[in-house]
Order: structure tokens, then C-alpha cells, then sequence
């Protein structure tokens, strides 16, 4: 658990007791991921300008990496967790400056500047085969990068507008991107080119933009927008709406399976939909105010929610609809 301090809090999913507090940093902590095998947790320290690399069974410090100039809000792990990713960002009043860094995880070393090779970063991605995917901030071009280089290896263009968000299908052959027009881009990676352009929203997609574990359906919500959209990725067409919720949606996590869609709503509930039927399954209902975030466990049968009442969050059993754990 991320604290707005400069304290980081492991705790046990399944008594919600604190594993282990992890302190070196001296400022906020901006942001933290787990390495793909669980074993490291990478912190971005903000403000002071460093990132720490942790092992997770002793709490210990593993590396600090040293070379951002300003603070550091972001840090991923590549898919086979070698290498690590993260982005600083500076303001002044004409622009905002982003420099994005790689790192070599067993060393501590950084590998590469990339903004020595390109210009304005923005958000950076994966795909499912390790190349980086960055988004060229504030413009309106994408980029797939290799690793070790920086060297730009594809160039997706055709957006007029900021890109919003940005989704990889499950065997890397498709990237789906929104702008501010409310519409999305499906793109061929290996020719840049667009295939389908997907046309229905009415606001833009800033967070929901997910392709199912079969890579088959994609699902998308707008930020003002109450309903969950299924599309078919190799038509385009809509399959089918998802209505319930009376706000705005602002996660969701498929399934293992992919026949199951939990949604998370400023509306204080979680929702279980049939991905076959559109259909509610079933509402899950604790939360007192809106819920940011909703995931399901590896195995399927658990879904954790998180809302902005304290930082609470629920554990969910999938089979019997009821409250696990709350912390």
C-alpha cells in the first residue's frame, strides 16, 4: 500500500495485517509497481528524485537509482522484469519537460536516456514482447521504441489530437489509442497503419480502454459516461452496451476466463457483468464513496476494490458475493 507519505506499507492480502513498512525515501512517494514474479516492488521517491528497487520478502533496499534531475512520478517494469522504466517531469510556464530513463534491474545502471534520441515523452508502455510504446505528449503520435537504443522502430500517426490512453492486445499485434475526438484507433503494429476507427462515445476515454484476455473484444467507457461499451475488434461493431451503474465508471478487470467483467463506478458499488449476455451478475455494495480502482485475482475468484474513503480497500469473494477483508 502506497502512503502519501514517504513510507511504503506491504500488507497480507488475506489478514490485511502490514508485512512490512519500508522507509528510505524522504519525500512523497509518486509511484510503485511490483516486478511480474512479485519478488521486487520499484518506488518512484518524488520529489526526491530517486528510484528505489525493494525485495519484498525482507523489506530491504536492493538499489537506489540516482540520475533524475526532477522529481520521478512513474516507474514499470518490462514483462520479463529486467528492466525498468521511469519518467520525471518538470514544469515551467511555457511547457511541461518529461524525461524517460531505462534501467538494467540486476545492476542498478541506467541503459539509456531516451529523450537523448527523442523528443517530448508522454506515457510509456509495453508490449507483450518487451518493446516500449511512448506517446509523444502534448502531440499526437505514437512510437515503438527498442529498449536498448531508443531507436524509434515504428511510428503509428494519424491522431489530431492529444492521445488520451493507450492498450496493448494480449499477443501485441494490436495497439488501441483514444484522443479527445471520443473516438478510438485500432492500429496494426507491424504496418503503423489504422484498421478500424471505433465511433460511439460521447466524451473522451481517459482510463477505460481494455482488450480482453482472448484479445477478441475490447472494452471502453468515457469519462462522463455511465455505460461499459463491448466492441469486436476484428468488425469494429459494438456488441453490446453495459447499463447499471448511475455514474461515471472508472475501472474494470476482465476475468481470467474472460467471460466476466467487474466495473467500478463513482457510484460507491462494483459491478459483476456477463461478458456473453451483458447482463449484471451480481453488485457489490461497502464502499461509501466512489470506487477508483477494481481488479480480479490471478485465479479468478477474488476481486479487490479500492475507493477514496482513507485509502480502504475491499477483498471480495467471487462465488458467495460477500466482503472478505477490509483495510
Amino acid at each position: 500500500m502506497r502512503s502519501p507519505d514517504d513510507i511504503i506499507r506491504l500488507r497480507n492480502v488475506d489478514t490485511g495485517k502490514t508485512l512490512r513498512t519500508l522507509k528510505g525515501h524522504t519525500s512523497s512517494i509518486y509511484g510503485i509497481v511490483f516486478s511480474p514474479d512479485g519478488q521486487l516492488l520499484a518506488s518512484a521517491g518524488g520529489k526526491d528524485m530517486t528510484i528505489r528497487l525493494w525485495d519484498v520478502a525482507t523489506g530491504a533496499t536492493l538499489q537506489t537509482l540516482k540520475g533524475h534531475t526532477n522529481p520521478v512520478y512513474s516507474v514499470l517494469f518490462s514483462p520479463d522484469g529486467k528492466i525498468l522504466t521511469s519518467i520525471d517531469m518538470n514544469r515551467t510556464d511555457e511547457r511541461i519537460n518529461r524525461t524517460l530513463r531505462l534501467w538494467n534491474v540486476d545492476t542498478g545502471t541506467e541503459i539509456t536516456n531516451i529523450s537523448k534520441h527523442i523528443d517530448e515523452v508522454g506515457t510509456v508502455l509495453f508490449s507483450p514482447d518487451g518493446k516500449l510504446l511512448s506517446s509523444k505528449s502534448p502531440h499526437d503520435n505514437l512510437r515503438l521504441l527498442d529498449i536498448h537504443t531508443g531507436t524509434v522502430l515504428q511510428s503509428f500517426v494519424g491522431h489530431t489530437s492529444p492521445i488520451y490512453n493507450v492498450s496493448f492486445s494480449p499477443d501485441g499485434k494490436t495497439i488501441a489509442s483514444t484522443d479527445e475526438s471520443n473516438t478510438i484507433r485500432l492500429w496494426d503494429v507491424d504496418t503503423g497503419t489504422t484498421f478500424r476507427t471505433l465511433v460511439g462515445h460521447t466524451s473522451p476515454i481517459y482510463r477505460i480502454l481494455l482488450f480482453s484476455p482472448d484479445g477478441q473484444i475490447l472494452t471502453s467507457a468515457g469519462v462522463e459516461e455511465n455505460n461499459l461499451r463491448l466492441w469486436d475488434v476484428v468488425s469494429g461493431k459494438t456488441l453490446r452496451t453495459l447499463e447499471g451503474h448511475t455514474d461515471p465508471i472508472t475501472s474494470v478487470s476482465f476475468s481470467p476466463d474472460g467471460k466476466t467483467i467487474a466495473s467500478a463506478s463513482w457510484d460507491t458499488t462494483v459491478r459483476l457483468w456477463d461478458v456473453d449476455t451483458g447482463k449484471t451478475l451480481q453488485t457489490f455494495e461497502g464502499h461509501t464513496k466512489g470506487v477508483l480502482s477494481v481488479l480480479f485475482s490471478p485465479d479468478g475468484k477474488t476481486i479487490a476494490s479500492a475507493s477514496i474513503e482513507n485509502g480502504i480497500v475491499f477483498l471480495w469473494d467471487v462465488t458467495t458475493i460477500k466482503e472478505l477483508k477490509r483495510e
